[in-house]
Formats: structure tokens, C-alpha cells, sequence
């Protein structure tokens, strides 16, 4: 029993054992279930006639099927399309927005880099469903995505409280619809997002590769946009780079308003930096600012971390802030640059790309589809750290001439097949956007 469909079919084939063909048709063709919990199962039907005459007459063979399945008694109510709207407008979300008053507009600090992602999410959070939708934004970790969905879902939120609101991380998405599957809760997941006024999607490149999880997520999508209802989606990269991503599901994100965040240049650099300092109460030096903005280029994220720690700095040594104590405060970020993943976070986001156990790239399984996993994870292992071939080898249970031989294929491949080029592009950044959380 894997669905709440599933289980009014079980009722409707019960009740075939009673009733006659004609009455099946006339009473139920057009009657489905919307939704069910622990006490009662509702369903709907098309006019106030048929809801009375399905109340008066089946209820209690309804009933009785139901109790027969769940060993419990289960109430049945039966609503008209009308009466469906009200009720559904009741039903509480169990989706909402987190926790996080930090990100609103009015902290969004606005440069060249950003500008035309916040004016569309300006006019997304004044108009919802109706400026631009589905609202698409998509750039690098730490550039201000999240930033701007949670502000739409802020602005929303305080000017109708009861508005409905679901927020989700791609990876998240994902995790939860497994979990209703071996669950059996798969309704439940769906009626989580279906019903919501204001769908917020952060990172959807995790839901890239796995069709089982683009397609609910399609249905998702369809159910929302057809109702009118605001969709705003984050991506690390424009959709027609999802090397993985249904076609079906590429078409409707660029359907709708498609804004890039681009790295933030010198100008924007220095003033969020002293926006940042600001909000601990420091008053940084202009060399300072000139110095973190020349030095951290890439991520915010990062020029909000330098902040803190100067702020640390201040507060447990008493020091002056200037720029050699900056240098001391920030020489790790700085010296490092690039983050260096750990084998298992390669082997981890491979397997998700690929939906494949990370069990499965280590074992000596031999398929096609596992074996270039396999070769996919130990290309990344020796491109993306420091490790030398036998270390690589020995991650795999393996010696160094397989995993040379597997790298190897792998630069042969990307040289001829364009498919392979954008895996590990996807595959990189995935476990780039990781570190940047």
C-alpha cells in the first residue's frame, strides 16, 4: 500500500463486491481522495447531490473497508470542489520558512554584480505569482542566493502571517522523498509542498540525475504553477548546464525569469565588508576594508567570516585592528584559497550524482554504470586534492595502476565527450556547494 490512491483503489474494488457496475460508475468515477490521517480520510466529488448521496448510502461500507485495513476506525468526509478549496486554505503547512530575520532586503547590499537578481526578487516578493514565475536565480556558493529566496519568503510572510509557505534544499527534497517511500508516507510528502502559496527551492542541482525525485518534482512544480502559486528556485548554475536535469523540468525554469549573481567587484567587496563590521559594531580602517576586499574576491560568505573573526580578534586580545593584524586574523583563508574535500565527500556526491550507494563505487562491482562511477570518483580524488596515485589506489581497494588507468580514461574521455566534461563539472561543483553551506 504505497499511496493514498493505492488505497482508495482497495476501497473501490471492496466495494465492487457489493455494488453493481452502474452504481460504481455514477458514484465514484469522479470522486478521488485528497488527503488522509490518522482519524479520517477525506475525499472529493462534484456536486453537493453526490456528496450527500455518497454520505447517506456507501459511508458506512467505506468506513468498514477502511477499518478492515488499518484495524482502526477511520472517519470518512466528503467534500465538493468548493468545500475542497476551503479546506485545503485550513490545512496547515508543515513547510515553512527558517528561522533566519538576518536575510532581508534591507541587508542585501546591492552592486552591479547583483542588482538585476534583487530587483526581480523585489518585484517577486510585491507581486507573487504574477511578476515572474517561476523566479530562477543562480550564480556561485556564497554570492547572496539564499539571501534573496528568504527575503522574498520574509516580505510575504509579514504582510500575510497566514500565507503558506514551503522552503526546501534540493538535497533536502530529495532525502524526504526516499524517506516517504520506504515510509509509506508518500502522500504526506506530497501534500507537504502541493498546497503551499509560496514554494522556495535553495540549490535544486541535487535533484539533478534522479528521475524518480525530478519527476514528483515536476508534479510539484505543475500543481503550484497551474494554481498561480509563486515558485522561486536557486541554482549554482543556469539549467541548460544541468547536464542531468529532464528536459521537461529545464523548460519550465526557463519559462519563467532567469537572474544571474555574478562575483562581487572591488566596489561591492569593500562596502559589504563594511556593512558586515558594522553589524558587530566595528569601524574598520580604510586599508583595512581596501585590504579584505583585494584579498577575499570570490565569496561573501568569506568576507563575512574574515569580519567575525576580526571581531573575535578584538575582543579576546585586546588588539588594534590594522592590517597586519588582519594578515595574522586571515592568512589561513587567504593561504588556502581552494577547499581540498575529504575522499568521502567525493565518493559521497559521485554516488548521489550517479544514485549509486558510495558501498557500491568501493565494492568490486563491475557494471557499466558503477565502473565509471568509479572512474569519475578517482579522477576528482587525484584533480581535486593533494593525493598521490597509490593514496587514491588504496581508497578504492586498488594499486596505482588502476587507478592511473582509470584517470586515464577518464582525460581520454573528456577530450572527445562533452557529456563527461559537464559530469565532472556538475559532480565539482556540488561538492564545491557543500563547503560554501
Amino acid at each position: 500500500m504505497n499511496s493514498l490512491d493505492d488505497i482508495w483503489q482497495i476501497v473501490i474494488d471492496r466495494l465492487r463486491e457489493k455494488l453493481t457496475d452502474t452504481s460504481i460508475q455514477t458514484w465514484f468515477a469522479d470522486c478521488r481522495p485528497i488527503d488522509m490521517g490518522d482519524r479520517s480520510m477525506v475525499l472529493q466529488t462534484t456536486s453537493s447531490f453526490k456528496r450527500d448521496t455518497i454520505v447517506r448510502r456507501f459511508e458506512g461500507d467505506i468506513r468498514a473497508v477502511l477499518s478492515d485495513l488499518f484495524s482502526s476506525d477511520i472517519d470518512v468526509v466528503v467534500l465538493t470542489e468548493e468545500e475542497v478549496e476551503e479546506y485545503t486554505s485550513r490545512k496547515p503547512s508543515t513547510a515553512s520558512l527558517p528561522e533566519a530575520l538576518e536575510y532581508t532586503f534591507d541587508r542585501f547590499i546591492v552592486g552591479q554584480s547583483n542588482k538585476y537578481a534583487h530587483a526581480a526578487a523585489v518585484a517577486v516578493s510585491e507581486n507573487p505569482g504574477m511578476a515572474y514565475n517561476p523566479l530562477f536565480i543562480y550564480g556561485n556558493s556564497g554570492l547572496g542566493k539564499t539571501h534573496l529566496l528568504l527575503a522574498i519568503g520574509h516580505v510575504i510572510q509579514d504582510r500575510d502571517p497566514n500565507v503558506k509557505i514551503g522552503y526546501v534544499k534540493g538535497d533536502d527534497f530529495t532525502n524526504q522523498m526516499v524517506r516517504s517511500l520506504r515510509e509509506h508516507t508518500e502522500e504526506e510528502f506530497r501534500q507537504r509542498y502541493r498546497y503551499v502559496d509560496l514554494f522556495l527551492v535553495d540549490d535544486i542541482q541535487f535533484v539533478s540525475g534522479k528521475q524518480g525525485v525530478q519527476l514528483e518534482f515536476f508534479h510539484t512544480f505543475e500543481t503550484l504553477y497551474q494554481a498561480g502559486h509563486q515558485i522561486v528556485i536557486t541554482c549554482d548554475r543556469p539549467p541548460m548546464e544541468l547536464a542531468q536535469l529532464e528536459d521537461r523540468l529545464r523548460s519550465r525554469f526557463e519559462g519563467g525569469l532567469m537572474a544571474d549573481i555574478q562575483p562581487p567587484d572591488v566596489e561591492l567587496r569593500m562596502a559589504i565588508t563594511r556593512n558586515k563590521a558594522q553589524g558587530l559594531g566595528l569601524v574598520l580602517p580604510d586599508d583595512v576594508v581596501q585590504y579584505i576586499a583585494d584579498n577575499i574576491t570570490a565569496n561573501i560568505r568569506q568576507i563575512e567570516g574574515v569580519v567575525k573573526r576580526l571581531s573575535a580578534y578584538r575582543g579576546l586580545e585586546g588588539g588594534t585592528i590594522n592590517v597586519q593584524s588582519v594578515k595574522r586574523a586571515i592568512e589561513d583563508v587567504i593561504r588556502t584559497g581552494v577547499y581540498i574535500p575529504t575522499p568521502d565527500v567525493i565518493i559521497g556526491e559521485t554516488g548521489r550524482y550517479f544514485d549509486i550507494e558510495p558501498e557500491d563505487i568501493l565494492s568490486q562491482n563491475r557494471s557499466k554504470n558503477t565502473a565509471y562511477a568509479r572512474q569519475i570518483a578517482m579522477y576528482l580524488m587525484r584533480k581535486l586534492t593533494n593525493m598521490s596515485l597509490k593514496d587514491v589506489g588504496r581508497q578504492f581497494s586498488r594499486n596505482h595502476s588502476t587507478a592511473l588507468n582509470a584517470i586515464n580514461k577518464i582525460e581520454e574521455r573528456l577530450e572527445t565527450d562533452p557529456n563527461t566534461a559537464r559530469t565532472i563539472r556538475d559532480i565539482s561543483s556540488n561538492i564545491n556547494s557543500l563547503h560554501d553551506r
